[in-house]
């Protein structure tokens, strides 16, 4: 399969591909998961308080808080290998690379809690924002980096090009005598046409 990205530092193309797909399929399970609505008796208030509904989970129990948690943590926490994935670099900064698969991991988590304030029987919780994040760091710290050094490590793999060979893999050759310029390149022509300049060879004297 052809190997394509940007200088040779991407994956291969199915590789990409693939995880664009599991990428939409995830999000579209998660959107099931969160934004259906719930036929509930009552719901509880809407969080606000950083660190209060974990707090409150704890309270509950070691089972229970460890299913609360343990979902939070667990719901988002694919995008962490899937978004990289989609992306497919690997001669990537490990510190962006979690950063800005953190940032994105953040921003749909709260685009879900956003919209969930229209769906019944769902509440607003900031802990479920903190908690899918730390899931997806989590997952990208010990997946992400140790997969791409090992990537990086194959021997058919696509490598970083060499200082002379990302503009076609040569040097352009010499120009010749008066390229670019029209009228040194007519003259240049004449003086080929009209041929090289006689020499007369040296006739020795006798003493």
């Amino acid at each position: 399969m052809q190997r394509q990205g940007w200088g040779g530092e991407s994956a291969p193309i199915g590789f990409r591909a693939t995880g664009g797909l599991l990428l939409v399929a995830h999000l579209l399970l998660v959107g099931w998961v969160t934004l259906r609505p719930l036929d509930v008796p009552w719901v509880s208030a809407t969080n606000l308080h950083p660190l209060a509904g974990i707090r409150a989970d704890l309270a509950r129990g070691p089972a229970e808080a460890a299913t609360r948690i343990g979902s939070g943590l667990a719901l988002l926490a694919p995008l962490g290998i899937l978004l990289p994935l989609a992306d497919g670099r690997l001669h990537v900064s490990p510190l962006g690379s979690l950063l800005r698969t953190v940032s994105a991991a953040a921003l749909i988590s709260l685009a879900i809690e956003l919209l969930q304030t229209g769906v019944p029987g769902r509440v607003v919780d900031v802990d479920s924002v903190l908690l899918n994040t730390a899931g997806v760091a989590v997952l990208h710290l010990a997946v992400v980096p140790a997969a791409r050094a090992r990537l990086r490590r194959e021997p058919d793999w696509p490598r970083r090009p060499a200082a002379g060979a990302r503009d076609g893999g040569a040097r352009p050759g010499p120009r010749r005598p008066g390229q670019g310029s029209p009228e040194v390149l007519r003259r240049w022509e004449e003086g080929r046409a009209q041929g090289a300049t006689p020499t007369i060879s040296r006739v020795g004297i006798a003493p």
